[in-house]
């Protein structure tokens, strides 16, 4: 005990030499998750809050058209344009406009689409009454085919397509909402009651529910995805000074003059894991109370944690170990500290970006799912995320740590076996 405890005095000594390094291992999470989360929030907010512009060339008039343009003014997302300095856009014109960018989306309704519309039901339902032998009265278009109708939508080619879908399915829904109404007025009308005798109101509607556990229900904000995130980022960055140092000890001579002490080398190792681990921890806790006390002070969502602070920091200390097995192997195999610093950068780069931090890992493409379920760090966001967001237990972050326990004990085992045989040699 006496040994590992001169190991981890020996690692904190080293640590406190390069004090503007140990600074920015905590100043560079800190700044990274305010700045990234002050940045998803307003964009949140700003895109909630702003409405696009969008022309609206009505050639019909009719309660068709006008029903459609309430709808889309009422829901507070678009700014509807009929006219550009108090002259009329032409269907030409819109095409041209959005063409060049300077609009996102212009709707170009028909003429007579109300009219049409309202001939169509009435002789569909004239034909329908007249198979129970009701008489219906006859319309001057009984006997004419109407042409179906088409409301044109020119997209800006620049347009996500999920903004595309998202348009014409609430335009959609508009339009199919107006006709069942129509449909029930026109056999009402048919059947000369002034009495309603269909309800217009839909049957059927949607309500959202966040799954909940114990009565907890739970609505993820963004903080609650940042911080877990961007504390495994900053865990990780522990292998840079972490395989430097182990670097500088063989260039220095120093790891020599230690393989010399009657201490095993696992002894040394252990200093290496007490110190760096604790470190870890730090920046988890200065993390989480970034999140819970100074984020609201920011005008950002409070950090709202329903599950388990004991088992976030099972998490956050089995990913500690994780990135120490990273860093030990990649200080053991590297001859220099240009060899480990930029390799260590791009390892938790590259682990960030394929495990979810940056990118949410279910809007990647298939192929990149599967290989995002072999980062460590994708294994600790979800167990960080079964605590936060999902109120799980330890069964639920189980598969997840022993992963992060297995890939710590892999990569120690790879480094401690490839120091053995080198010294052999």
């Amino acid at each position: 005990m006496y040994k590992l405890w001169e190991a981890t005095y020996k690692e904190m000594l080293l640590l406190r030499r390069d004090f503007g390094g140990l600074v920015i291992l905590f100043l560079m999470p800190l700044v990274l998750v305010i700045t990234v989360t002050l940045i998803q929030d307003s964009s949140f907010k700003k895109i909630n809050d702003a409405k696009i512009p969008i022309l609206f060339i009505n050639n019909d008039g009719g309660e068709l058209s006008i029903s459609i343009l309430n709808n889309l003014t009422d829901s507070n997302s678009f700014e509807i344009l009929s006219e550009i300095n108090s002259i009329k856009v032409t269907e030409k014109e819109a095409n041209d406009l959005v063409l060049k960018g300077k609009y996102k989306l212009a709707i170009i309704i028909p003429e007579k689409l109300t009219y049409n519309l309202n001939e169509k039901i009435t002789q569909n339902v004239s034909s329908i009454l007249s198979e129970f032998g009701i008489e219906a009265e006859e319309t001057t278009l009984e006997k004419t085919k109407i042409e179906p109708q088409q409301i044109k939508l020119y997209f800006d080619p620049a347009a996500q397509l999920s903004f595309k879908n998202g348009v014409k399915n609430a335009i959609d829904k508009m339009v199919s909402k107006i006709e069942t109404q129509t449909i029930y007025k026109a056999f009402q009308d048919e059947l000369e009651t002034e009495e309603a005798i269909f309800e217009s109101e839909s049957f059927i509607s949607f309500i959202e529910i966040n799954p909940n556990k114990k009565g907890i229900e739970i609505k993820p904000n963004s903080v609650q995805h940042n911080v877990p995130a961007w504390a495994l980022f900053a865990i990780f960055f522990i292998v840079i000074p972490l395989s430097i140092n182990m670097v500088k000890e063989k260039s220095q001579g120093t790891s020599v003059r230690l393989k010399t002490s009657p201490t095993s080398y696992l002894t040394f190792l252990g200093g290496k894991i007490t110190v760096y681990l604790s470190v870890c921890m730090l920046q988890f806790l200065l993390m989480l109370l970034v999140g819970l006390y100074l984020f609201p002070h920011l005008g950002l969502p409070n950090l709202i944690i329903n599950g388990s602070y004991l088992l976030l920091f099972i998490v956050a200390l089995f990913s500690g170990l994780a990135a120490i097995g990273l860093g030990v192997l990649l200080g053991t195999m590297a001859s220099t500290p240009e060899q480990s610093a930029p390799l260590g950068a791009t390892l938790a780069v590259l682990l960030a970006a394929i495990g979810g931090v940056w990118v949410p890992v279910y809007i990647m493409p298939k192929f990149m799912q599967i290989i995002a379920k072999l980062s460590p760090m994708n294994w600790g966001l979800n167990a960080f995320f079964d605590v936060i967001l999902r109120n799980g237990n330890f069964a639920d972050i189980l598969p997840e740590i022993a992963l992060l326990g297995f890939f710590f004990i892999l990569l120690a085992g790879s480094a401690f076996y490839y120091e053995k045989i080198k010294n052999a040699v």
